[in-house]
This record gives structure tokens, C-alpha cells and sequence, in this order.
């Protein structure tokens, strides 16, 4: 059975852990991003803490190997027991946790408790309750809801609708603990000779999000079918006085067309890190 169909069905690929899934899914999708050309359709199965609980992850993966497509599982479950017992999953199995952790016991020279609750420190409590906080900014300040507080922004996303600026911000926030507010340019910004007052002060936050004129009126024909609001000229139009009005400020950008949300991501995080001026509520996902 092939992973990839030729009728370009997604890999399906599941996230499992004893604790949030976080490590699995970071790990599991620094891996995945080396594969552009791979639709892949993501499962967290999070607190994964009795056999049991694994009997039925194991039915769910040996369901899903049935399909047309082969599933692809990552995991990070510290309890041996319940590793034990995902791993008698017929889908194939990529243990994190069990790979590193014989080379961390063998260099150590001994064995690690493997316990589900050492995931659950002070610290990793902390590091969860920021990016909650971060989470709850972003949703916030989704699609320009709320201009409050945006002097905390780590980032401010800038684009005409429908350009990716939504699962940026989310993947921002979950993975990386960042502050993100994003603003729709509509024609009203789009016609003025400057960016919005509101985020003129936090330019050195802004980032510029782009895409293709064919893939926007795709992606807003989906949305609203045959409105002035898709058409192609209308894009272009958008796009085009985006470009200028992030030109004139020296705002970054980056075109969504070719990107995942991952690599966007690690752009957007590379630029922060390259740039030393102060920035919004830093949290433990922030540049230093």
C-alpha cells in the first residue's frame, strides 16, 4: 500500500502522547515540512495514560490502515506500558520517546524513570499556561476583532482577506507561545496613501502576508462564488496596493502561495530573531 495515492488523497498522520501531544506535534512536524508536495491530514491524540487508552488509539490507527492511504503516527508517551501498546498498532510508528530516550540512558549510564507525570513539572505547567495566554490574545485579535493592547503583540499580520493570516497567528501562539493580533486590509486601507493608524506605531511587529491572484480568487470563489469579492481583478487590485503600502513602511513579507503555515512560521521567527529592536510581551516562544 503506498503513503501517497496517485489520486492525491492526504497522508493521514496521528500525534500521540501521555501529556498535551506539544513535543509530538512539534517534533512530528519539523519532519513533515520537508515534504512540500505532501498533503497531510494531522490527528493530536493528547493524554494517552492508561492501556486502555491505548487499546483504543490502537483500534482508531488499525481502522485508519485499512483506508487507502497509510497513516503515519508519531509519539512521545513516556510510559512504557503504553507504549507498549500502541506499538501493537499495525500503522507504521515513529517513538520519539523510546529513540532518544536509550541514547539519553546509555550517555547517563542509567535508566530514566519514564513517567507520564515528569512531563507535568512546574515548568511545563508554566510554559502551557503562557501559551493559553497567548492563544487567548490571538483569538482576540483575530481578523482585526480588537485593536486593545496591541502594544503586547509579538507579531502583527498584515494582508487583504484570505491570504493565511488566521492559521498563521493560531500555529504562532500554540507552538510558539508568540502574542499575535491580525488585521484585514480592506479597501478602505487599501485606498489610503498609509497603513492603518492603529498599527502605525508597531511597525517593527508587522509582517506582511502574500499570495498569488489566481490562488485568492480560488480561495474567495470557495467562500463567495462569483462576487466582485473573488474576481480576479479585484485580487490583483488587492494585492498590488498591499505590495506598496508594505514597500513604502519596509514591513517584511511572505507569500503564502508556495508555503505551509510551518514555514511561514519559521520565517516570520527567523526575522524576529535577526532584529534586536523591543518588541511586545515576550513569553518563553519569544526571541531574546
Amino acid at each position: 500500500m503506498d503513503a501517497v495515492p496517485r489520486n492525491g488523497d492526504p497522508v493521514p498522520v496521528f500525534f500521540l502522547s501521555d501529556s498535551t501531544g506539544i513535543s509530538a506535534e512539534t517534533m512530528g512536524n519539523a519532519l513533515l515540512i520537508q515534504f512540500p508536495g505532501v498533503r497531510f491530514e494531522r490527528t493530536l491524540i493528547p493524554f494517552i495514560q492508561t492501556v486502555e487508552d491505548a487499546r483504543r488509539v490502537v483500534r482508531q490507527l488499525d481502522e485508519v490502515m485499512d483506508g487507502p492511504v497509510t497513516p503515519l503516527v508519531f509519539c512521545t508517551a513516556a510510559d512504557d506500558d503504553v507504549r507498549a501498546e500502541l506499538r501493537r498498532s499495525r500503522a507504521p510508528f515513529v517513538d520519539f520517546f523510546d529513540m532518544h530516550m536509550e541514547s539519553v540512558e546509555r550517555i547517563l549510564g542509567r535508566r530514566g524513570e519514564r513517567a507520564a507525570a515528569r512531563l507535568h513539572g512546574v515548568g511545563d505547567i508554566v510554559r502551557y499556561n503562557r501559551r493559553m495566554a497567548a492563544v487567548e490574545f490571538t483569538i482576540e485579535h483575530d481578523d482585526g476583532q480588537s485593536i486593545r493592547a496591541l502594544d503586547k503583540a509579538d507579531v502583527i499580520l498584515l494582508a487583504p482577506s484570505r491570504c493565511g493570516k488566521t492559521p498563521t497567528s493560531m500555529y504562532l501562539a500554540l507552538q510558539h507561545g508568540l502574542f499575535v493580533a491580525n488585521y484585514p486590509l480592506v479597501d478602505e486601507d487599501l485606498e489610503s496613501e498609509d497603513l492603518p493608524r492603529t498599527v502605525r506605531p508597531h511597525l517593527s511587529r508587522c509582517f506582511g502576508l502574500t499570495t498569488t491572484v489566481e490562488r485568492l480568487s480560488r480561495v474567495r470563489h470557495e467562500r463567495r462564488p462569483g462576487s466582485r469579492y473573488a474576481s480576479a481583478e479585484q485580487c490583483r487590485w488587492e494585492l498590488r496596493r498591499a505590495a506598496d503600502l508594505f514597500g513604502a513602511r519596509r514591513i517584511p513579507v511572505i507569500d503564502s502561495s508556495a508555503r505551509s503555515v510551518e514555514e511561514i512560521s519559521t520565517l516570520i521567527l527567523q526575522t524576529l530573531k535577526a532584529d534586536t529592536r523591543p518588541r511586545g510581551h515576550r513569553t518563553e516562544g519569544s526571541p531574546s
